[in-house]
């Protein structure tokens, strides 16, 4: 009945009402609302759909159909096989196809269908070999983008045969988590012979030199990533070397030279058959009949033996204790052992193993060149650092107060070598000041001649100290000091050992300027009077604020400061002017 009725409605309905109707019934029948018979129907109905010639009605079915595991199976995989634009979205989404519809697809499909099928979430191992066999550029880079894509190591080393040389698939394969060491080397020696064919193409070099260039970044390469792998890694690296045909005897004689004896451990294992650990305890004597016998068994040159033995004598002194080098300066001594023991050798024998001594060492030396300047680089940095280093484990060493003196003292000491007049209370002021708690000891002023004006100046000021009653907290009163920027005068000295100072203050004003301090000093000592009396109109606010608490002798010293009228601080740095000027 449902049959009927669909075929009746859609038999001369317009391409869009068609489109729309397939979906609905679509649609309906994945929901698995609809009786045995009806979906038997409905899936009738939606096989013969895919006889429509219109495109929009197809694709509306493949929309319908993508996401869904319940979707008739005969319905996708005709669906997968229609025009690209409908099938990729059943190649890239459906869980219905199995392995072998994708590599059918894969097979015979356009690259459109290709890349669908490399960008599925749950590409398998055979799909992806597939892929990479015959599958074009574009989709094998968004293969190799695919980061849920099971692909096997055959598989990316075909990749890198195939197109190799593209930029971007290299990129997005070394851009892999799962990227096995073999996979890696295949990249790196492809781009090394790129490179060498780019310089033969510009004229920079032959092919001779090229192919050597080539070889030599390539051997290289394997020993950084021989480096880096554990010891399964290097076993696979090297079995990989051997089966490229790349495992040799120069790149052992490389390993053994640089350094890196585990490699030729396990290269010279895989040629002989022996065990890594035989052949560790034959390369501790090299020139014992063992190694010999080692040297004959994995096929190296006989030319390479007095070369190798020397090299290997150097490394067991220098392993024993008895040679001071390590690093590159051990790689060129060793190397330098080998150039003598080529000199007992026929020339026209030796004279390519000669040349290939001389350029390890020139690799070697160049080597300890950039060790020695990155150490001298490290070096200059480190004593850079140790000022500033060595500042705040001092500040910590000496606690709390420790911490805030020595910023007072650096403070003191900036400013002082700026503005050379300071103000300085003495050792009797210090005492009678109006504050509370230690007060830290001032730096010894410099001796001056007191007149009896000045003595006069002192004798009124002691008048003028606030009850001990009436003195705000130090830590409250932090804004009672002025800021550096606000101060009147110089700052005040840093501290020193409290020793019997000379009772001056202000020693150093004419007396013209002191008497006419005097003579307006009551009109500056009014407010402070009115507060030691208890006037609360005149009594100066005191905000706390979330700063450094303040020393009591600071305090006072502000107080001092902020007690003489700025035109005569003007008048007495305009007399000290012309005072300077006279002189």
């Amino acid at each position: 009945m449902i049959l009927r009725q669909f075929l009746t409605l859609t038999q001369h309905a317009s391409a869009e009402r068609r489109a729309e109707a397939a979906g609905t019934l679509a649609r309906a029948y994945l929901d698995g609302s609809l009786g045995p018979d009806a979906a038997w129907e409905a899936k009738t109905a939606l096989l013969a759909l895919l006889d429509d010639p219109v495109l929009a009605v197809r694709r509306a079915l493949a929309e319908a159909c993508a996401d869904s595991a319940s979707a008739p199976r005969p319905l996708v995989v005709a669906l997968a096989s229609d025009h690209p634009e409908i099938a990729c979205l059943v190649l890239a989404r459906s869980p219905v196809l199995m392995d072998a519809d994708l590599v059918d697809c894969v097979a015979i499909g356009c690259e459109a269908a290709r890349s669908a099928v490399a960008a599925r979430t749950d590409l398998s191992r055979p799909v992806a070999a597939a892929l990479a066999e015959v599958a074009g550029l574009p989709s094998l880079v968004a293969l190799a983008k695919n980061p849920r894509a099971a692909i096997g190591t055959a598989a990316f080393l075909r990749m890198v045969d195939r197109h190799g040389e593209d930029a971007a698939l290299c990129q997005a394969l070394l851009a892999r988590h799962d990227l096995t060491i073999e996979v890696r080397h295949a990249v790196v020696a492809r781009l090394a012979e790129q490179l060498a064919r780019v310089g033969q193409d510009a004229g920079w070099m032959n092919s001779e030199r090229g192919a050597r260039v080539a070889r030599d970044a390539r051997d290289a390469a394997a020993l950084a990533l021989g480096d880096e792998a554990g010891e399964t890694g290097l076993a696979r690296l090297i079995t990989h070397l051997r089966v490229q045909e790349q495992l040799t005897a120069g790149l052992i004689l490389r390993a053994i030279l640089s350094l890196r004896l585990p490699f030729a451990e396990a290269a010279l294992a895989e040629l002989s058959g022996l065990s890594r650990a035989r052949v560790a305890g034959l390369m501790f004597e090299p020139y014992g009949a063992g190694f010999t016998a080692l040297h004959r068994r994995a096929g190296l040159p006989i030319l390479l033996l007095p070369a190798i033995q020397a090299a290997l004598t150097v490394w067991r002194e220098a392993a024993n204790g008895r040679n001071g080098p390590t690093g590159p300066r051990l790689a060129r001594s060793m190397i330098e052992a080998a150039l003598t023991a080529c000199e007992t050798l026929p020339f026209a024998e030796a004279r390519g193993l000669v040349a290939l001594l001389a350029r390890f060492e020139a690799e070697a030396a160049r080597d300890e060149a950039r060790l020695f300047a990155q150490e001298q680089m490290e070096a200059h940095s480190r004593d850079e650092a140790a000022p500033l280093l060595a500042v705040p484990e001092a500040l910590a060493a000496t606690g709390a107060d420790g911490w805030a003196e020595m910023l007072a003292e650096a403070w003191a000491a900036s400013e002082t070598r700026a503005l050379p007049e300071v103000i300085e209370l003495s050792a009797a002021d210090a005492a009678s000041a109006p504050s509370r708690g230690e007060r830290p000891a001032t730096e010894p002023a410099v001796p001056t001649t007191a007149s009896p004006a000045s003595h006069e100046l002192e004798a009124g000021s002691l008048a003028l100290a606030l009850p001990e009653a009436e003195v705000p907290n130090a830590d409250a009163a932090w804004p009672l000091s002025p800021r550096p920027e606000e101060r009147l005068g110089a700052p005040v000295a840093a501290e020193a050992p409290s020793v019997a100072l000379p009772e001056t203050l202000l020693a150093d004003l004419s007396e013209a300027l002191v008497a006419h301090f005097l003579a307006e000093r009551p009109a500056l000592t009014a407010p402070l009077q009115a507060v030691a009396e208890g006037t609360p109109s005149v009594a100066p606010e005191v905000r706390a604020e979330s700063r450094l608490s303040a020393r009591p002798r600071e305090i006072a010293l502000a107080v001092t400061a902020g007690m003489i009228p700025q035109e005569l601080v003007l008048s007495y740095r305009d007399d000290r002017i012309r005072e300077r000027l006279a002189a």
